[in-house]
């Protein structure tokens, strides 16, 4: 955290640099965060609302709170993989600490995500989907997701260096992922069948599940809450020493 104050004016032109470079030549530019989570939740609606035969109203408004928090996970973790090779010039010039990459590379896209969340407002209260007291709780699995991203990135932009197939790898898990992430479906449906337990194994879907429950007004989750939070603490401490402890060693390999 020294470190980082000590180099704030470096990490805050990372950030910007990672969001113009994002909406570069985009002529809708930063328009283009808040159409892209509405376009999807259309056609998930659609092909799934009509596979499932939905009527609730509100089913809209449960893939898109999914599909956000899913989103950020995915472009967030990408981003980190690459980040160290990407930057690999800079790191072979010039002495800065290089976990101010990945972090910078999280928090740019984080900054993008919140933008992004203020297309749930109208559509939640267009659907019918208003708010109540525990709606404050919705920061605490945003907070727990950025600490989660952050650990997990940090993992990922160490092994990236050393096994350059590890981003297409992550790209595969990814996919894993967001199947079991409950983000167009109930869980129910698979919980019948006996597959309970991929959700119980799932931290991403532990921290939007919360996350569901303060936007419908319901409380917390407090199994999926202790669980997630624990994943995040862990990745985090896991990812930070993963990082420390090779950082020395990138300027070979990048």
């Amino acid at each position: 955290m020294k470190n980082l104050m000590k180099y704030r004016f470096l990490f805050t032109e990372l950030v910007k640099k990672d969001i113009k470079l994002k909406y570069r030549r985009s002529y809708l530019g930063i328009l283009w965060t808040l159409l892209e989570p509405l376009l999807t939740m259309m056609v998930l609606t659609v092909v799934f609302g009509g596979f499932y035969g939905k009527s609730d109203r509100t089913f809209p408004v449960y893939i898109l709170t999914g599909r956000l928090l899913y989103s950020f996970f995915s472009n967030a973790t990408k981003a980190a993989t690459k980040s160290i090779r990407s930057n690999a010039s800079m790191i072979k010039k010039v002495y800065v600490p290089k976990y101010i990459y990945p972090v910078a590379t999280i928090s740019s896209n984080y900054l993008i995500f919140l933008i992004s969340l203020v297309v749930l407002i109208p559509v939640a209260l267009v659907l019918g989907v208003y708010p109540t007291r525990h709606l404050i709780f919705a920061v605490v699995p945003l907070v727990i997701l950025l600490v989660m991203t952050m650990g997990i990135g940090l993992i990922l932009s160490t092994l990236a260096v050393f096994f350059r197939d590890m981003e297409y790898l992550w790209g595969v898990i990814l996919m894993l992922i967001m199947y079991s992430s409950a983000i167009f479906y109930e869980p129910a449906r698979v919980m019948k069948n006996g597959y309970g337990w991929i959700f119980d194994i799932n931290p991403l879907y532990a921290c939007i599940v919360n996350f569901r429950n303060a936007v419908f007004g319901a409380a917390p989750d407090l199994r999926a809450l202790a669980f997630s939070m624990i994943v995040a603490v862990v990745s985090l401490g896991l990812g930070l020493l993963v990082f420390y402890k090779n950082q020395d060693r990138f300027i070979l390999h990048v």
